[in-house]
């Protein structure tokens, strides 16, 4: 047995298991013991399946003896707990789901438990992915493993932290407004949203049905290239999926920079943009630039709107998703309703979370009569303005390079008082969902006070080909990607 295999890339654990030089049953007790004096420090998990991570870990081991295994085969995982997993529980961190069991499984888990991927337990979330810290769970804000005083973002920000403290080998998790690159910047970690529509939303409890995207969160590109292989494709199950064939991301992986145009949008780099990032994302232009790839400045005009077009369609969307919560059919029920009234206003009054309910109000607002015109119709508008910059960079570039974050990861507690300022956490995510592009956010260094700080790759529609490997290109010529808060 392995010091520490948790410590190891997926691509190096799956090479060994199948080998045959450790088994998916130890390799899942090493995590499991892990977690269980890891955890309360952290709070990643919100549930921890036990018994059916050692059951599916004795079958994988069965499928690598007899020389079926696959890639993920006896690779130990964190689902971010909005995919419903049959027979597990499924809270979406919100205390109106807090006793749901899922009568069915998503697309997602149902591809990777099938890969023979072993699901360790659920990880912890913003509720209802509302958040870009990971204080809004009613199951407890989770702590940046680099400094347990600081946020590790959101609203994946259990898996990011998960895979940062090696509590798993790699974690799915959700995209909205950047809720999988953010957290992974702050953490240190690689993640990668695929294009809208890649990855099937099917099982996936909505928070923005025309943003939201699941993705991969990794120690490196390589290993986001092995999980993305099994999650995409097309699925019937979602009418959003995209029906177009999935290439062998690991053909591809090796591709290199050389010749390749990547665009510096200038709306990226101005104002807000913290000393430390600015620094570190120059001295990573310049190492994209070693790597043979030509640097194109850019122009994103519309990007000063993405804050405010974001917050209009992103909660009316949610207004309309969250009202089946009602306590009829499943999750929390108030107690001794007098009414249907009273059942359904302190069912939802009772069950949801501040920053829910803040949405949900401001999501009804822009979509009421007299309000759809001025505020949701003209936002839909200006996405499609941005969209339209997208395509303009992309005419005359392969990629564009940006920071992630305009600041590494924030105190606990520092911007809760503040909706707005947490809203500008997301500055340099957003635009890409409201595009439907692909991107990636991988390490690239640390600030004065030893916090990691992201770069993020963006993409034309379903080049996550391209993505990967420009961000492989730069991992394997760095090693920002191998420094771990417990090494």
């Amino acid at each position: 047995m392995l010091s520490d295999p948790t410590t190891l890339t997926l691509a190096k654990l799956s090479e060994l298991l199948k080998k045959r030089q450790i088994s998916s049953e130890d390799l899942v007790n090493t995590f499991l013991e892990k977690i269980e004096s890891q955890n309360p420090n952290i709070n990643a998990y919100i549930t921890v399946d036990k018994a059916g991570a050692i059951k599916a870990a004795k079958d994988a081991d069965a499928r690598l003896d007899a020389k079926q295994g696959e890639a993920l085969t006896g690779i130990p995982i964190g689902v971010k707990d909005l995919f419903c997993t049959k027979g597990l529980l499924t809270t979406c961190a919100s205390k109106i789901l807090h006793n749901f069991i899922p009568p069915y499984e998503s697309t997602v888990t149902s591809r990777l438990k099938a890969a023979g991927a072993v699901v360790l337990g659920k990880t912890n979330m913003d509720e209802f992915a509302m958040g870009s810290s990971n204080e809004t769970s009613h199951f407890g804000v989770v702590k940046n493993p680099w400094d347990h005083s600081r946020i590790p973002g959101g609203s994946s920000g259990g898996s990011a932290a998960a895979v940062s403290a090696s509590l798993c080998s790699a974690t799915i998790g959700t995209d909205t407004g950047g809720s999988i690159r953010q957290p992974a910047a702050l953490t240190g970690i690689t993640g990668f949203k695929p294009t809208y529509g890649r990855v099937s939303r099917f099982g996936m409890i909505a928070f923005a049905s025309s943003l939201d995207q699941a993705g991969p969160m990794t120690k490196t590109a390589q290993d986001s290239a092995l999980m993305l292989q099994t999650m995409a494709g097309h699925d019937a199950k979602d009418a959003t999926s995209i029906n177009a064939p999935v290439p062998d991301y690991m053909a591809s992986l090796n591709d290199g920079l050389k010749g390749r145009k990547i665009g510096i949008p200038a709306e990226y780099f101005a104002s807000g943009l913290s000393q430390d990032v600015a620094t570190v994302i120059e001295e990573a232009k310049k190492q994209f630039t070693d790597l043979g790839a030509e640097l194109v400045p850019v122009s994103l005009p519309t990007t000063k709107h993405a804050i405010p077009t974001y917050y209009i369609l992103a909660p009316a969307e949610a207004s309309s998703n969250l009202a089946r919560y009602d306590g009829v059919r499943f999750g929390y029920r108030c107690e001794d309703p007098q009414d249907i009234k009273d059942l359904y206003f302190r069912t939802r009054a009772e069950g949801f979370g501040s920053e829910v309910k803040r949405r949900i109000m401001l999501g009804t607002y822009v979509l009421s009569s007299g309000y759809y015109d001025a505020y949701y119709l003209k936002a839909q508008k200006v996405r499609r303005l941005i969209a339209d910059d997208f395509k303009a960079a992309f005419a005359k570039v392969d990629l564009l390079l940006a920071p992630t974050t305009p600041d590494t990861a924030f105190k606990l507690g520092a911007k809760t008082d503040d909706p707005v300022q947490m809203y500008l956490s997301d500055i340099f995510t957003i635009n890409v969902n409201l595009a439907g592009l692909p991107a990636i956010s991988i390490p690239c260094g640390f600030d004065k006070t030893n916090l990691p700080i992201g770069l993020q790759l963006i993409g034309r529609p379903l080049d996550e080909s391209g993505i990967l490997s420009a961000a492989h290109a730069y991992q394997q010529a760095t090693d920002w990607h191998t420094r771990s808060p417990i090494l």
